[in-house]
């Protein structure tokens, strides 16, 4: 069988070629800020953790910011959309996000603990119901499969943040 070449794998081996006004170029699912352990710019985590464990850090929403620490020392950061599509239920983001944990876990080996950002006050009703609806899914997650999760008050963070 022969291999059609398809318009947008053309456009990956040649960026010069302009894409047609109307093609969108979706962005990945999540984004790697960080991916070598730089020592400097790391704080020292606290000696409890220093083992090979994978410990996961989420700021939860719509996009979904998250670091992960693998048992490598080895630390990876990005975010991740859980918008909902033009013809998704209600709960879909929710399945998307149960797989997006999934596959996480896959990926980088059992994780032994995770921390979220435990925001008290939303300024609009849809965020705190989106909210809700992460939480919940992230801890009956975690509960199956018995990880131990914690949220962290986002005042904590800043004061962590700046040194105040």
């Amino acid at each position: 069988m022969k291999h059609v070449v398809l318009p947008s794998e053309i456009w990956v081996q040649n960026p010069e070629i302009p894409r047609a006004a109307n093609h969108k170029r979706r962005k990945p699912m999540a984004d790697q800020t960080m991916t070598k352990p730089n020592q400097d710019a790391i704080q020292k985590v606290p000696p409890a953790f220093t083992g090979q464990r994978t410990l996961l850090a989420l700021d939860l929403g719509t996009t979904t910011g998250w670091a992960l620490h693998g048992a490598d020392g080895l630390i990876t950061s990005g975010t991740a959309s859980f918008r909902n599509g033009r013809f998704d239920g209600g709960g879909m983001r929710y399945l998307r996000f149960t797989n997006w944990l999934g596959e996480l876990e896959r990926l980088s080996g059992p994780i032994a603990a995770i921390w979220f950002e435990e925001v008290r006050r939303h300024v609009g009703t849809d965020a705190a119901h989106v909210y809700g609806g992460l939480m919940a899914t992230l801890t009956a997650w975690a509960e199956l499969r018995s990880v131990p999760y914690q949220g962290v008050p986002v005042g904590t963070i800043k004061r962590h943040a700046t040194g105040k």
